[in-house]
């Protein structure tokens, strides 16, 4: 992979070979193109601060679109993945489904989350260029608006959550009816159940101060200490808890569901369809949180949406990433009837050295927050405007860098979840 200026520009992959098997060779290197198409002329990534990973396409006729494939902490195998999705180079911009569709099924083996997210990146690309060359908001592709504003929430506290009090006030002074904060710190597999006194005195305390709070697990604690922390917030009444449990335990969370009546939200590890089906099927989950930079971008975070609203549950995005993932997330919402709340990464803790929400963004005011939400975005595709140059800058000057979460052990030395 070759690295210029700071920017990732993977060598084209080799076109298949062609055998016996194959009769119609020309969509191997084309794809479906339609009369006058505007064809796809380059693909490129940029790895930023504060931990983004953000996708240009530009078509043969000059229009850029955005995306964003951010998987946290490791940007160097979704750049991989995007090695050999420089194939789509000469594909029809506008056959947004037809890519996606050879994206994931093409190569056999799919799913995953360098792959996904990858996909992610382009795909979201794509959707903001249809935007822009048809002269609308990407809600209006998805079937128009079903509301006016999109409610959206921050964050408070940090990895190991302390002074959130004044933080929530803060917040609520900046136009925010609603937080989400980490639950606890690194917990064992069963630790005391003291540890978790402070969890639900900072829920109370926050709670106090007129702001709802959703309440990450982030996957940190076992069973064990999950449904005992749960039952123990259940009085103070949380927005909602998230990943009370790593996914993939379907049968624990839907044994936990029928413990509480706390909604219960999950999804920012679950990448497709298939990966929510199991847990909609079950009827354990309240809220959805696909992450529109991990799950197959606009295209499968869509369906995933629609899929839920079939199960009576909600959708509140996952996006603690940059501003290319949070704008395609506020575009799904839009139009969306099952749409509840998104998260906003506007000064969350991961987001240091001035780099922020709005740093890489021209129009910042777009994404104004009053009385708990955001106004519906009226700029043509993901309706916001990225500042390239200092994404080309920035990108040069910290090609080597690459964002790590932390490493937790505890006293035994025994690795813990971050």
């Amino acid at each position: 992979m070759a690295l210029t200026n700071g920017v990732h520009k993977p060598a084209p992959a080799p076109a298949p070979v062609a055998n016996e098997h194959v009769h119609d060779t020309k969509y191997w290197t084309t794809g479906l193109l339609s009369p006058g198409a505007d064809l796809i002329k380059s693909i490129e990534t940029f790895r930023v601060k504060p931990r983004w990973l953000f996708v240009r396409v530009e078509t043969e006729a000059g229009i850029v679109g955005w995306g964003e494939g951010t998987l946290e902490g490791h940007s160097e195998s979704v750049e991989g993945a995007f090695a050999d999705l420089q194939r789509f180079v000469g594909w029809d911009a506008s056959c947004i489904e037809d890519i996606w569709q050879c994206c994931y099924r093409m190569r056999f083996y799919r799913g995953g989350p360098s792959l996904m997210s990858a996909m992610s990146g382009l795909d979201i690309a794509l959707w903001d260029i249809a935007g822009k060359t048809l002269g609308v908001p990407v809600y209006k592709l998805l079937g128009g608006k079903v509301r006016e504003r999109a409610n959206v929430y921050s964050w408070i506290g940090g990895d190991k959550p302390s002074d959130v009090v004044a933080q929530a006030v803060e917040r609520k002074a900046q136009g925010f009816k609603a937080v989400k904060m980490n639950a606890t710190e690194s917990l064992g597999w069963m630790d005391s159940p003291h540890s978790l006194d402070s969890a639900v005195e900072r829920v109370a305390m926050v709670k106090a101060t007129g702001i709802d709070v959703g309440v990450d697990y982030h996957g940190r604690l076992h069973k064990t200490l999950a449904k005992q922390l749960t039952r123990l917030l259940e009085p103070h009444r949380p927005l909602f808890i998230e990943e009370p449990l790593l996914a993939g335990h379907v049968d624990e969370i839907k044994t936990l569901y029928q413990q509480t009546t706390v909604p219960i939200a999950l999804g920012e590890r679950l990448y497709t369809r298939q990966d929510f089906r199991p847990y909609l099927e079950a009827g354990c989950i309240d809220v959805v949180q696909p992450d529109i930079a991990h799950a197959g971008g606009i295209s499968e975070t869509r369906r995933i949406v629609n899929l839920a609203e079939t199960y009576d549950v909600g959708y509140a995005p996952h996006a603690p990433l940059g501003p290319i993932s949070f704008a395609a997330s506020l575009q799904v919402g839009f139009a969306s009837p099952n749409f509840v709340i998104c998260e906003m990464s506007w000064k969350i803790h991961y987001n240091k050295d001035d780099y922020d929400l709005f740093t890489y963004v021209s129009n910042p005011e777009d994404f104004k927050v009053s009385n708990g939400s955001i106004e519906i975005l009226p700029r043509p595709g993901l309706g916001v405007v990225i500042n390239e140059e200092l994404v080309r800058k920035e990108a040069a000057a910290t090609a080597d860098f690459s964002w790590r979460n932390p490493m937790w052990r505890g006293d035994d030395g025994c690795l813990r979840e971050w």
